[in-house]
């Protein structure tokens, strides 16, 4: 992207669109899961689905895997038909009109509708914006990472005050009124990113990189719609067999995202279009791909576990007011809003003295680690039968997230230098999966979690992150020296202005 390079901060006159984008973006969607959850378990008298607890917990967890999966698709059609800045755009609508189908009291079907919407439209959305957020700057600016904190900081903006607006409102008023409030944000960002992106992107962002030849339309169309009809015709024999499940369909969808990144991964590293540097690049990203699985585990249940727990584990009364436990889910972003400027403003400070990626990730996990062998604590102290303080779910909220900051905004800042030239947009698709492939196994484990398994369930997950995370800082080395010159740490000092 050719576009000045000097804006707000210092930074390109790109990054405020994006970050505000994403904000109204994240808002939509945190403010919908905040209550989502509570809608699926709620019952019916109080407007609610009445789903089993453990039903409702792995739907949320599979919902958000599908959601990332999609990513795939929105990349590759961003890659070959639409172009990064317009699937942005059609993103955020069908987003838009997936709130609008879950304000709508329908039940069970509104739902289901409301999730394909939400899921394709965030697979077109989520990957382009951070994908052209890395147009903004060449491979070794140094502020790249900091650039990616800020917009980091928008993400969890949203986030941060989607519980106050739409939990609030879910669960104090209606939750079908929560949804439409996350409907309006959606739309306000849609706004904003039409008026802004007029400035603030160059012809560019709108090429398509690599788009369809008219031979491969028909048989992409034929291909698709076959595809469509199998799977129609697999839904149809199980229903038929009585086979046909919630807990069928949600085992099917956690394999699907675990085999879906292999999958990937093995297409972009036999293609004919990935050199040689790149696919040594792109092995050596492999380790930090699966590190990423296990952090996103333990940070995705803070929307099903660490929700049940508010709801049923933590006294919510405080000077005589009763504290929504959709408001718990703000915690992390408003942590990730103090702590994302600290971290952006220590990378850039550090320079070519701060950490290697691999040795971020490895800091990132072992703060996953403690925040999860943290909650063990109230268990093994007071027992699992009476309810705790708001102070535990608050601390092991603002650990993950001093994680976070070491691994999230890195890894999508990884992503972009590492990917190959021809799947740039595909690449950021690949990174989302790893957040897919944690949700899908989430989809699983959160199944496991109950009061008599409480403090084994944390104890145990929190042990396995503090082990890969050392596993991760011996294997820097190794992921350096096949990464060698995409490093912000490898550019040679130059001026910031460009």
């Amino acid at each position: 992207m050719s576009q000045p390079q000097r804006g707000l901060l210092g930074h390109p006159r790109g990054l405020p669109t994006l970050f505000l984008t994403e904000m109204w973006e994240r808002f939509s969607y945190y403010g919908m899961r905040a209550i989502l959850l509570y809608y699926m378990y709620d019952q019916l008298s109080h407007g609610g689905l009445g789903m089993p607890k453990t039903t409702a917990a792995a739907l949320v967890s599979v919902y958000g895997s599908l959601v990332y999966m999609s990513g795939i698709i929105g990349g590759w059609l961003a890659d070959r038909v639409f172009g990064m800045r317009r699937a942005v755009l059609v993103g955020g609508v069908l987003i838009m009109c997936g709130h609008l189908a879950l304000s709508i009291p329908a039940g069970v079907g509104a739902l289901y509708v409301s999730m394909v919407l939400i899921v394709l439209g965030t697979g077109l959305l989520k990957p382009n914006a951070s994908s052209l957020v890395g147009k903004l700057y060449t491979a070794t600016d140094l502020r790249r990472d900091a650039g990616f904190s800020i917009f980091y900081m928008g993400i969890n903006l949203g986030a941060f005050l989607a519980p106050y607006v739409v939990g609030t409102l879910g669960q104090d008023v209606n939750y079908h009124v929560g949804f439409a409030a996350a409907a309006v944000g959606m739309a306000l960002g849609l706004v904003q990113y039409v008026l802004g992106g007029r400035r603030a992107f160059d012809a560019a962002a709108s090429l398509v990189p690599n788009p369809l030849r008219a031979d491969e339309r028909a048989r992409i169309g034929v291909r698709v719609g076959l595809g469509a009809v199998v799977v129609a015709a697999i839904l149809v024999v199980l229903g038929i067999a009585g086979a046909l499940s919630v807990t069928s369909i949600v085992t099917v969808i956690s394999i699907a995202s675990v085999l879906l990144p292999i999958g990937y991964f093995t297409v972009m590293l036999r293609s004919d279009r990935t050199s040689a540097d790149e696919r040594s690049r792109l092995f050596a990203y492999i380790p930090l791909f699966v590190a990423s699985v296990f952090f996103w585990i333990v940070d995705e249940q803070g929307g099903t576990v660490l929700a049940q727990f508010a709801d049923t584990r933590t006294d919510l009364h405080a000077f005589g007011f009763t504290i929504p436990s959709s408001w718990f889910q703000s915690i992390n972003p408003v942590s990730t809003l103090i702590l994302a400027p600290s971290a952006a403003a220590v990378w850039t400070a550090l320079g070519r003295r701060q950490p290697s990626t691999p040795r971020k990730f490895a800091l990132g996990l072992v703060l996953a680690g403690i925040s999860y062998l943290l909650m063990a604590v109230p268990g093994l102290a007071f027992g699992t039968g009476t309810k705790v303080g708001p102070l535990w779910l608050v601390a092991s909220f603002v650990i993950v997230v001093a994680g976070a900051m070491c691994l999230s905004p890195v890894g999508l800042s990884a992503t972009t230098r590492l990917a190959p030239a021809a799947f740039a947009a595909q690449m950021m698709s690949l990174w989302f999966l790893s957040d897919a492939a944690a949700q899908g196994i989430n989809a699983q484990l959160v199944r496991l979690y109950t009061p008599d398994t409480e403090v084994a369930y944390f104890g145990l997950t929190g042990l396995a992150l503090v082990v890969v995370a050392v596993v991760m800082y011996l294997m820097a080395p190794w992921i350096r020296a096949r990464t060698r010159g995409t490093e912000p740490t490898d550019a040679v000092p130059q001026t910031v202005a460009q």
